[in-house]
């Protein structure tokens, strides 16, 4: 669980230039992109690229669509990222 929250603060600290109107404090893994932080689709396309690059994973199309929460970011990035 440890190794969750560590992705979860690296996650909100990567995706806080690309937000607006949102308490970075108040984000939790229930947080959705869209509707709750406001992030319009090509902003995401930015945070796939950034989370990508950060993490040094690849997140194919289908992967990309299924990202609709935070959780559903960490999930995704503790499933595929290098064990460190």
């Amino acid at each position: 669980m440890c190794g969750t929250e560590k992705v979860k603060d690296q996650f909100v600290h990567l995706i806080q230039p690309f937000i607006r109107e949102a308490n970075v404090a108040e984000i939790t893994e229930e947080t959705r992109l869209i509707e709750d932080l406001k992030v319009n689709s090509a902003r995401l396309v930015d945070i796939i690229l950034e989370t990508e690059d950060t993490f040094g994973i690849s997140i194919n199309d289908t992967e990309a669509d299924g990202l609709r929460t935070v959780g559903d970011a960490i999930n995704l990035i503790a499933a595929k990222a290098p064990v460190r």
